[in-house]
């Protein structure tokens, strides 16, 4: 598994399921004039077709690593992800109490120079694959704990869509100023 290049600033946008990190990885991405790399386990699962179980963790991995990698050899100076291994693990240790060893050294050697936090306080929408609607808090206290271990850098953003829109905007325009120093 090859490291992505130090030369693109990483942003992963992050959380509990239902906080917009889709929609709000593609409006960076589409603002800064980059593409973004998918949330891997989304595709997977329609793929798949039947409820996950501890056998689709390492794939889970793997798909979104080679995600990420695609995105990075696109970029000019950004990568925007909506999400990244640190969800794989964060999900695995919850559902299943365990991750393989080998996903949690690649995020810790993939940790991106920002995460976008999404908190959970906009409406949470079934979509057939969400199912955790309920513990969202929970999910959101396990990411900013994993996060913190990490030593990542982290900002959290929440409140409306306008208002997360501009703190992610305002929190990626610092990372971009400091890249360029």
């Amino acid at each position: 598994m090859e490291a992505l290049a130090r030369s693109h600033l990483k942003v992963v946008v992050t959380g509990s399921e239902c906080t917009g990190k889709t929609t709000l990885a593609l409006e960076l991405a589409a603002r800064f004039g980059e593409s973004a790399s998918a949330e891997y386990v989304r595709g997977y699962l329609d793929r798949k077709g039947s409820a996950l179980d501890r056998s689709d963790v390492e794939p889970i991995a793997l798909g979104q690593v080679r995600a990420e990698d695609v995105a990075a050899s696109r970029a000019r100076r950004l990568v925007v992800k909506d999400t990244d291994l640190v969800s794989t693990v964060v999900y695995a240790q919850h559902y299943y109490g365990w991750c393989p060893a080998w996903i949690e050294r690649a995020a810790r050697e993939r940790v991106a120079d920002l995460y976008l936090l999404l908190r959970p306080d906009v409406p949470w929408l079934d979509d057939g694959q969400r199912d955790r609607g309920d513990r969202r808090d929970e999910m959101h206290g396990l990411f900013r704990e994993t996060l913190t271990d990490l030593g990542a850098r982290v900002v959290e953003i929440g409140g409306t869509w306008a208002e997360r829109r501009a703190q992610a905007f305002a929190a990626v325009d610092s990372l971009v100023a400091l890249g360029n120093d």
